[in-house]
């Protein structure tokens, strides 16, 4: 935004965020933190004029809407979206830790499409979900929240991939119950039941893995939990891992997990 053109901030900010993202720098003229940062924010605006917009507010001539919004130290920046401060910081960050704010805080331009893939994977059409997380994956390939789901989404189907995609999200604290579960799930289905040692629970094992391989997540909790009664630390604890992999996967709320949650918890 031009410094010179006078703050229509309903317009400029409110309205506008409605059609694109809004990133608004709170600073004053005396704030050193505020000089350091705003070149910063105006050569990434420049270079992202298609994600996002920046506008800059002198809390000096613009107290109302500083006090308004809280801002109680400068630098503080917020970034509006359809109306509302979505996220936000105060204090100057360096550009790479910026970059990586801006990278996580502003909402993908192909929002639809992610909605849609959800909304594919809930009705059980995973093949649809897979093509639009697929065409958005290739125009924002670092888009984390599209890699997690697509790593959801192939973990039955293309189990190496989804295990390629996890190196992706392994740092990432967002994701890392995520990304622990489908290692989890991924490799009980792609190891080879010979590497199993002779036990007089590795049957039930192998027949678990095996409902779980046909993502019949009923049958594989129940036999998980009968190697739990029996032998608790076949194969590293696996089944106890397992359980918790499939609780994650299929999450909390979800019938199968919460009608083997309580016979689970007492196997042991």
């Amino acid at each position: 935004m031009n410094a010179e053109k006078k703050l229509d901030f309903q317009h400029d900010v409110i309205e506008r965020s409605r059609e694109i993202p809004v990133l608004v720098d709170f600073w004053a003229e005396w704030c050193a933190p505020c000089r350091m940062l705003a070149p910063l924010l105006e050569k990434l605006a420049a270079s992202n004029t298609d994600r996002w917009e920046l506008v800059k507010i002198d809390t000096e001539e613009h107290q109302d809407i500083a006090a308004n919004f809280k801002v109680r130290s400068i630098p503080n920046v917020k970034l509006f979206v359809d109306g509302v401060v979505i996220d936000e910081f105060s204090g100057a960050l360096p550009e790479y830790q910026l970059q990586e704010w801006l990278k996580k805080a502003v909402p993908s331009p192909y929002e639809k499409d992610i909605e849609a893939a959800m909304n594919c994977m809930l009705q059980g059409e995973p093949s649809k979900a897979a093509v639009l997380l697929e065409g958005v994956l290739h125009k924002e390939p670092e888009n984390l929240q599209v890699i997690s789901l697509l790593a959801r989404v192939y973990l039955f189907s293309h189990t190496e991939e989804a295990l390629r995609l996890c190196a992706f999200l392994e740092h990432e604290p967002q994701y890392a119950s995520l990304s622990e579960t489908i290692r989890t799930i991924g490799r009980l289905i792609t190891l080879d039941p010979s590497i199993f040692e002779e036990d007089t629970a590795k049957k039930e094992y192998l027949e678990a893995i095996s409902k779980l391989r046909q993502e019949d997540f009923d049958g594989a909790i129940e036999r998980f939990i009968g190697v739990l009664k029996e032998n608790r630390y076949y194969d590293d604890d696996g089944s106890r891992k397992a359980c918790i992999a499939i609780f994650r996967f299929l999450g909390e709320e979800h019938e199968i997990t919460m009608k083997h949650r309580r016979s689970f918890d007492r196997a042991f």
